[in-house]
């Protein structure tokens, strides 16, 4: 069974189950009873969240249930835990016995009220220390904005927060939301998705008119802003990528510089060289040319003397004759 959207007040047991399992309690405010919520004789895994409870006892079993749903829990009003960390749920659990707990207890009542938009229900949800009425939502005619607005009532000058769930289909994010005529800067809690935007915001309790405005030109300002904000990113990736590439190009225009100057000195130590070689060409062919008329010479004296000798020695040998 379901249980759910009912003032269950004014009883000795507010929810008595016995031998009663798998049920679902939600959205049900469990008042002014002795025992809000009595489970015995294996009423098991039984599910109670998003309900208030304010009773004399708030809860008794001997069985085991569950008493939170998707990280959301009930409202006790005797949980004496903190928020510490400012999202509308208790940062300890609800102990209600040694096999039962809240693991996730709500700092305020909740509530859940019904937007109806083309044929379509969208659920706005609250968390809230205040009381919550006169809820409305509305477009506005000339501006299409989507405007949702409520009154809260709570102790003067107290301090009041209020967690607001809201179907992305219904209100887009960013939603300015503004009490009496002063704007509040809400907290986009991180659970926040596509599907749901979750918000958190305090005031003060004599503001009685909280209203959040989803506006569209404030949507595309943003989408705008965002895609602004990506260009310069891009250009300035872009300037350091130059930048770099500047650096570079003077490194490589220094590395071109030393390397001109090396060519120039191996240039000029190869004209040295070539002018050397060509100095050397010439000695050589001048020792070859002196050599060749050394041993030109050689040979010219060398024969020249052997045919003197040869005719020397044929002239004693004519006279020897003759005298004979």
């Amino acid at each position: 069974n379901v249980f759910s959207g009912n003032i269950i007040s004014d009883n000795y047991y507010g929810v008595s189950l016995y031998s009663s399992s798998n049920n679902v309690f939600s959205g049900n405010i469990i008042s002014d009873n002795y025992y809000g919520v009595s489970l015995y004789f294996y009423s098991n895994g039984n599910m109670f969240f998003h309900n208030n409870f304010h009773d004399a006892v708030q809860a008794s079993s001997d069985s085991v249930s569950v008493w939170n749903y998707s990280n959301e829990g009930n409202y006790w009003t005797n949980y004496t835990g903190q928020d510490l960390n400012s999202d509308g749920i208790g940062d300890e659990p609800y102990p209600i016995n040694a096999d039962n707990q809240d693991d996730y207890p709500l700092m305020g009542i909740f509530s859940d009220f019904n937007v109806i938009l083309k044929s379509k229900v969208y659920h706005v949800t609250f968390i809230c220390n205040s009381t919550v009425s006169d809820f409305s939502f509305k477009i506005g005619e000339e501006t299409g904005n989507k405007i949702i607005r409520f009154n809260v009532t709570g102790e003067d000058d107290t301090v009041g927060f209020c967690r607001v769930k809201i179907p992305t289909e219904l209100m887009n994010y960013p939603i300015i939301i503004l009490g009496g005529e002063e704007e509040i800067i809400p907290t986009l809690l991180g659970i926040s998705n596509e599907t749901y935007v979750y918000l958190y915001f305090t005031y003060i309790h004599s503001i009685q008119t909280i209203t959040l405005i989803s506006s569209k030109t404030l949507h595309l300002y943003n989408e705008l802003l965002d895609k602004y904000l990506r260009l310069q990113m891009d250009l300035y990736n872009l300037n350091f990528t130059y930048y770099d590439l500047l650096s570079n190009y003077a490194a490589f225009l220094g590395n071109y510089s030393q390397l001109q100057q090396s060519y120039l000195a191996l240039n000029f130590s190869y004209q040295e060289h070539l002018l050397s070689y060509s100095e050397n060409v010439r000695n050589f062919r001048n020792l070859a040319y002196i050599f060749a008329a050394t041993t030109a010479i050689f040979l010219i004296t060398t024969i020249y003397l052997s045919r003197r000798a040869h005719r020397g020695i044929t002239t004693k040998t004519t006279v020897v004759e003759d005298d004979r």
